[in-house]
């Protein structure tokens, strides 16, 4: 009688109880230290429980949910639209960054830093609808390869953080991308991507229009830069478009030390999350010295702030979701 109530009560488990929900994650601190947070804030029986509405965590997503080396998707999206235009209008191609940028010198692109790229980013995503430039920005991360691993872009996110949006979603997190990367490229395929819809997308914005366009009413991309979400810009931006301090943030660079300091000096239960890339063999090895990327003071400040570090070669017991 014992044995039966015994496993009619594993019946009444959900499946999704009962299966792993981070199957990507090797059996490792870092995985133990994830489940012990969500397990803490989801029990109505903890001290550290956390009601719904409070359950918000944010992402970077350059670096963090997907790949972004030899340069941002982004930037290597900008690169070729920039060569199109290019052919039809050479006069757009007005000083030497341009110019090298046209030409495909990375190395010309990488030394103008970030002024450099905003520069790029502004020629070459304006003067176009938002739909159309989503189109456009969803068609190239499906369809183009990435240089060295032969996925398209697209395929480039990490499953083990794909896994990890799900199992928060699971259990009543609200899921936010809170990146320095352009708001309507990330848009393009953060639901397919991410399950993230587009409203729970934070990111650079341009200068945007609204005009009537041979009778369509349209929103159009002017150029510029209006808000750069990045660094202290980060929290700025949180406030902005969620107007409440989340409780679980994820980065992998310096420029999301403000964001994961601004989450984790909350009152209650917090988690600071910081993605360390160590797998020169399956992804790329890089942190303190790379232009794209750079890892510096929020490593050496992770063990004050209680952030949890991910060793992506030791964590990981696979790197891309669109490996096979």
């Amino acid at each position: 009688m014992r044995h039966l109530a015994a496993t009619l009560t594993l019946l009444a488990v959900p499946l999704a109880a009962m299966a792993d929900p981070l199957p990507s994650w090797n059996d490792t601190a870092t995985e133990q230290g994830i489940v012990d947070f969500v397990t803490r804030v989801t029990d109505p029986a903890s001290d550290d429980f956390v009601p719904e509405m409070a359950r918000i965590a944010v992402f970077d997503n350059d670096g963090t949910l997907w790949s972004e080396q030899p340069l941002y998707f982004q930037g290597l999206f900008a690169l070729d639209i920039l060569r199109e235009k290019a052919k039809a209008d050479p006069a757009i191609l007005k000083d030497d960054i341009l110019k090298a940028a046209a030409a495909g010198d990375m190395k010309a692109v990488t030394a103008g830093g970030e002024a450099g790229l905003v520069e790029i980013l502004d020629v070459s995503h304006s003067d176009i609808s938002v739909e159309d430039f989503q189109s456009s920005a969803r068609a190239w991360l499906t369809t183009a390869k990435h240089p060295t691993s032969g996925l398209t872009y697209a395929e480039m996110t990490y499953q083990p953080m794909v896994e990890l949006l799900s199992y928060l979603r699971d259990n009543g997190f609200r899921t936010y991308i809170v990146s320095g990367g352009g708001v309507d490229f990330m848009r393009s395929v953060a639901r397919d991507a991410y399950g993230i819809p587009t409203w729970q997308v934070i990111g650079s914005q341009g200068d945007t229009t609204y005009e009537v366009k041979d009778g369509v009413p349209t929103l159009w991309k002017d150029g510029g830069i209006r808000f750069i979400d990045d660094a202290a810009g980060k929290p700025v931006g949180i406030d902005a478009a969620i107007g409440q301090r989340p409780i679980f943030a994820a980065g992998n660079s310096d420029g999301d030390f403000q964001m994961l300091e601004w989450t984790t000096a909350g009152a209650g239960p917090r988690f600071g999350m910081i993605i360390h890339h160590t797998d020169a063999k399956r992804e790329f090895a890089y942190d303190r010295d790379s232009p794209v990327g750079k890892l510096a003071r929020a490593l050496d400040q992770a063990d004050a702030h209680g952030w949890h570090v991910v060793d992506m070669a030791r964590d990981w017991s696979r790197v891309w979701t669109g490996e096979k």
